[in-house]
């Protein structure tokens, strides 16, 4: 039997879906490279954007007519979009088989050999971690690691909490088991995964207890970790004891992710964000401070309902000030069952919305050159992934900055080596592998 998995979303999802492939080959499947040839379709979807939501189902449109064609086709969704329409799924979409929540990974064997045997569609949501589950990871020497699920904001236009319900956070010990494993497997690089990760430990019990502070510290720590990144956290408790321990781990990446949404204190308050644009900018100023060579990214929100020229103004001030090496950027769309939808008008033209965008994204890639250029000339040390995208003559690797190099040379993935920086774009570097004198 052979499956197909489409991934649509955030690296939450990706990580969830290496699980997926993990769990579905335990039960005797093998990876299909496309849906034609599937017994089992499945999709891991995300409900977080608009566009996720269309691009989701086009593919599933897809589905419809394979099993019209082949009536034995098993048709599964996963993830938050399954999720928030649980009530109606099988109602809408009767070709649908499964459908299951983010915290059900964990029976997806279960829910498969159910359908086997003519069972009833079936959904629930339970909530349960997926780090203890196999994972068929796509990349070889590195590896995603979660740490936590669900979230405590209440962010206006987010659905997050409502698709994967509140924190809960693993056991430290259970992470530094995770990570051992993988480490004996050859993974070199982990990224700890958490809707918030830096209020990572705060509903641990009293025994168990443990800042993400304290987390990095024990997993920069470990033998065979080289490097060690995470994602995402929030910039109202990204606190000094997290700022310092990314400074004396050296394992710790120089990249933080820190989503911003917006750069007007106004919008930022109706967001429920609970930081000001002041105290956001403070907290940029002491991560430079602390780690000079630090390479900041952010999410940003454009058109959000009651954003003025005013507020759009302050939020590109901010991207000027803050020095992004780049952003993603979003125009706003309601999501359902979100107080933005429920409560707030969505005012600002699609029209305005357009040309914000337009503004935003030629600043953040402008940005982004000029930042990329203080590579140039220097030599880096690189993770090797493998061979270029664009070019398999040559190779492709990340800066600890997480800033992708495509370099000339030869070397085996997943080792450390250093790279001579030439020449530098928006988005990539390129360069050549500096070759190491060995001594007589």
């Amino acid at each position: 039997m052979q499956y197909h998995l489409s991934t649509f979303g955030c690296q939450m999802n990706e990580h969830d879906s290496e699980r997926m492939k993990g769990v579905l080959e335990g039960i005797g499947y093998r990876e299909a490279a496309e849906q034609d040839d599937a017994d089992l379709i499945l999709f891991n979807t995300c409900t977080i954007r608009g566009s996720a939501d269309e691009r989701f189902l086009g593919n599933l449109g897809h589905a419809k007519r394979i099993k019209r064609e082949r009536p034995d086709t098993i048709v599964a969704i996963g993830g938050c979009w399954a999720q928030a329409q649980k009530e109606v799924v099988f109602e809408q979409f009767p070709f649908v088989d499964i459908a299951f929540g983010p915290g059900e990974v964990s029976r997806l064997g279960e829910l498969v050999a159910r359908e086997r045997l003519d069972a009833v569609g079936a959904f629930s949501f339970d909530g349960e971690f997926s780090g203890s589950l196999p994972a068929k990871r796509t990349r070889v020497h590195q590896a995603w690691v979660q740490i936590s699920v669900g979230c405590n904001c209440v962010c206006a236009y987010c659905i997050v909490p409502t698709v994967r319900g509140k924190e809960r956070s693993r056991p430290l010990d259970a992470v530094v088991d995770e990570i051992e494993r993988l480490v004996a497997d050859g993974v070199r690089e982990v990224t700890l995964l958490g809707q918030n990760v830096n209020s990572y430990g705060r509903d641990l019990p009293r025994d168990d207890r443990a800042t993400f502070a304290e987390l990095l510290r024990a997993v920069a720590g470990l033998e065979g970790v080289s490097r060690v990144r995470y994602t995402s956290p929030h910039p109202k408790d990204m606190k000094r004891d997290v700022i310092t321990a990314m400074a004396e781990c050296p394992e710790v990446c120089e990249h933080l992710h820190l989503p911003v949404q917006s750069g007007s204190t106004s919008v930022l308050k109706r967001m429920r964000r609970t930081y000001s644009r002041e105290r956001y900018l403070d907290l940029v100023g002491r991560l430079r401070e602390t780690i000079p060579d630090i390479s900041l990214t952010t999410d940003i929100i454009v058109g959000f309902p009651g954003e003025t020229d005013s507020d759009f103004l302050d939020t590109m001030s901010l991207v000027e000030e803050c020095q992004y090496d780049g952003a993603y950027t979003f125009v706003y769309s309601e999501r359902p069952g979100t107080e933005a939808a429920d409560a707030m008008e969505d005012d600002v033209p699609e029209d305005v919305k357009k040309e914000r965008i337009g503004a935003l994204v030629e600043l953040v890639q402008s940005q982004g050159r000029e930042r990329a250029q203080r590579f140039v000339g220097t030599t880096r040390e690189v993770l090797v992934e493998g061979p270029s995208r664009t070019d398999p003559d040559r190779l492709r690797g990340r800066l600890s900055q997480n800033i992708a190099v495509n370099f000339s040379g030869t070397a085996e993935a997943g080792t450390l080596v250093p790279v001579r920086i030439d020449r530098a774009t928006s988005v990539t570097l390129a360069g050549s592998l500096v070759e190491v004198a060995v001594p007589n």
